[in-house]
């Protein structure tokens, strides 16, 4: 009985310094990372029975428990995966929302004071400093265009960089993860299935890591090991296997890193942003995606717009010199278009002129050759797909552009396409890196009309004429298909003069038109307006029989302003955005959208703050090590070895007692 007694304080001695081993080990690790407070499981031993019952033979500790809850872990990784996105996006969209919001660095200021200079041209039509002023403000709008476009793309060498230094972390991490599997695994079967808690609390903590730079799943093996995924299912661990990511230009466009997978076999991938759903990696690929590309295609459409309308007035007008206006702004290409090296095979090539800013979007395009004389145009920004044959590959392309609605460009092809050749088109993209000033002398500024009108003086009538309207100058350039001057002759109710070649339309007040054949006459309507040729004019009011109008060229033009004003009405016109937005007003629009998603990703970025830290809460709630705990742990399992060695002690003495009497 003794030997039973003494047996029994002895698992009693053990079982208890194992709790204060225990206890002491969550002590020392209460402020280590990713620690799980772990804690004895003891049973009873086995009892022996006899005539009076079954005897307890002590205990003993089964196990050393980790406290763990794969609920918790779960939602603690999907919190902090959530708002590691979110708060990488909303560092990086500020950044934008910064430079283009503020007042004094963004396109506003540049544009009222380009358009100042354009009225004071207009106001002194003659006047070299005026012209002068006109040509600097120009250059400062064109360096404001150019300082955004710069920062926007150092933001996309910084997110290149970004994302490389995060696939750089992943891979260091995911090594890490697969050496401790192989520990696991070798721990657990030289501790006889005995789970290595501390091994495992580094594993859980670096997947925690992991799972920050890149939304990560989890699946647990029966030897210990988990294998790890990401993307759509992409394994990057399988127990002590892992792949490597790597950050890589894009096999469709050569200017953006794209995360690509080499598995352990050889084989890899690359994998599509959206692969990505979580973790700072997806906040840096979303940003770019959504946001950056979008603000320079943005800012792109709006150096087109005012290219294509600026010059399109300026074309109208005539300089100082008598010529007829060219290009105020140099011409803009705007588009760049990437064929998918080096995966097509064909000699295809696509080229993608500007036909109306005004239709433009801030998408970027995919165009795919995808079977035999079949073209397949995806909008990116949205998924819009459009598909259409021909009876060869430039008819199917002609057909696909015109299935969709008006994109604000056209699409040539040269070159023969194989099937599965692809193309990424962005039509906006460099065009505010394009966006410069094509005059430098400022006599070459076309203020003055090409034409001018006036009444004969020898007219007995009432009627008068508006000065001469040109919106096209086709046939006034050299060698001019509309000779001038013309004389308009009002007899018996009509107005003869009128040159051969060119049919008339005449409009009323109304809006009411009526065409006319060339050379005329046609009936004479008050306040009618009478366009041919290029060139329109209104007569008002009651003419005599032989009153006469004439129209010629304004060779001097000196003190002519006509077409200032008409440029510096551009400011207000709705020209851009389906015409439905002037050129601040598409600025503003554009500063709008950043700013509505900076709010909208700083809103979701707090939230989710707060979603991480409660769960966070509730896991450590769990695993955490409680202080004032252990302290009464300490003292319960001190206590539990005192009374075990009081009964080692009470086992010996009776046991002395026994030899005492076998003595006697």
């Amino acid at each position: 009985m003794g030997n039973s007694v003494l047996n029994i304080g002895i698992s009693g001695i053990n079982a208890a310094q194992a709790g204060l081993v225990t206890t002491g080990h969550n002590i020392s690790n209460a402020s280590t990372a990713g620690y799980s407070r772990q804690q004895i499981v003891q049973s009873t031993n086995q009892p022996v029975f006899s005539g009076a019952g079954y005897f307890g033979q002590g205990t003993n500790v089964q196990t050393i428990k980790r406290s763990y809850n794969s609920y918790l872990e779960q939602q603690v990784l999907t919190a902090n995966s959530r708002y590691q996105e979110m708060n990488t996006y909303y560092e990086q969209v500020k950044q934008i929302d910064d430079l283009f919001g503020d007042p004094s660095a963004g396109l506003s200021p540049a544009i009222q004071d380009f358009f100042k200079g354009v009225q004071s041209v207009a106001a002194n039509a003659t006047s070299i400093p005026s012209r002068q002023s006109m040509l600097s403000q120009s250059e400062a709008l064109v360096a404001r265009f150019q300082t955004l476009n710069t920062r926007i793309d150092e933001l996309r060498d910084l997110v290149g960089g970004e994302i490389n230094g995060t696939v750089t972390e992943i891979n260091s991490l995911a090594g890490q993860i697969g050496e401790l599997n192989q520990r696991i695994i070798y721990a657990s079967n030289i501790g006889a299935g005995q789970p290595p808690n501390d091994l495992l609390d580094e594993r859980a903590q670096l997947v925690s890591q992991l799972n920050d730079q890149v939304r990560v799943t989890t699946m647990s093996n029966e030897d210990g090991s988990i294998n790890v995924f990401v993307g759509n299912g992409q394994p990057l661990v399988v127990r002590s296997d892992v792949a490597t990511l790597t950050a890589q230009p894009s096999r469709a466009d050569l200017s953006r890193i794209v995360v690509a997978i080499q598995l352990p076999t050889g084989g890899g991938q690359e994998l599509p942003d959206a692969a990505f759903s979580g973790g700072k990696l997806s906040g840096l690929l979303n940003f770019r995606s959504e946001s950056l590309d979008s603000v320079q295609n943005g800012l792109g459409r709006l150096a087109l717009g005012i290219t294509q309308t600026f010059n399109a007035q300026h074309r109208l007008g005539q300089d100082l010199d008598g010529a007829l206006g060219g290009d105020y702004f140099q011409p803009l290409a705007g588009r760049t278009i990437y064929p998918n090296s080096p995966s097509n095979t064909g000699t295809a090539q696509i080229d993608v002129p500007i036909t109306n800013a005004s239709d433009l979007t801030t998408s970027d395009y995919s165009l795919t050759y995808t079977a035999a004389n079949t073209f397949q145009l995806v909008r990116r920004s949205d998924s819009q797909v459009w598909t259409a044959s021909g009876a060869t590959p430039a008819a199917a392309l002609a057909a696909v552009l015109a299935a969709a609605p008006s994109q604000g460009f056209s699409m040539t092809l040269s070159g023969a396409p194989a099937v599965g050749d692809s193309f990424t088109i962005q039509p906006t993209r460099a065009a505010a890196d394009q966006f410069a000033v094509a005059i430098k002398d400022p006599r070459l500024i076309a203020a003055a009309a090409p034409i001018r009108t006036l009444a004969t003086n020898a007219n007995t009538g009432s009627a008068s004429i508006t000065q001469g309207v040109v919106s096209d100058v086709t046939n006034l350039a050299p060698p001019p298909a509309l000779t001038l001057p013309l004389t308009f002759t009002y007899n018996a109710g009509n107005l003869s003069g009128f040159p051969a070649g060119f049919p008339i339309t005449v409009t009323q007040p109304n809006g009411t038109s009526t065409s006319y054949p060339a050379g005329g006459p046609i009936p004479y309507s008050d306040g009618a307006k009478i366009a041919f040729g290029g060139v329109s004019f209104t007569i008002s009011g009651t003419p005599k029989n032989g009153d006469s109008f004439t129209m010629e060229r304004n060779p001097g033009g000196v003190s002519d302003s006509r077409n200032a004003v008409l440029l510096g009405q551009l400011q207000q016109v709705k020209t851009l955005i389906g015409n439905s937005a002037s050129y601040e007003a598409a600025y503003a629009q554009l500063v709008g959208e950043i700013g509505s998603r900076t709010r909208e990703v700083q809103v979701t970025s707090e939230s989710q703050k707060v979603v991480a830290e409660r769960a966070k809460d509730a896991q450590q709630a769990l695993v955490g090590v409680n202080l004032d705990e252990e302290a009464a742990n300490l003292v319960r399992y001190q206590q539990a070895y005192q009374a075990a060695g009081k009964v080692m002690q009470v086992a010996s003495t009776l046991f002395n007692e026994i030899l005492a009497i076998g003595r006697g």
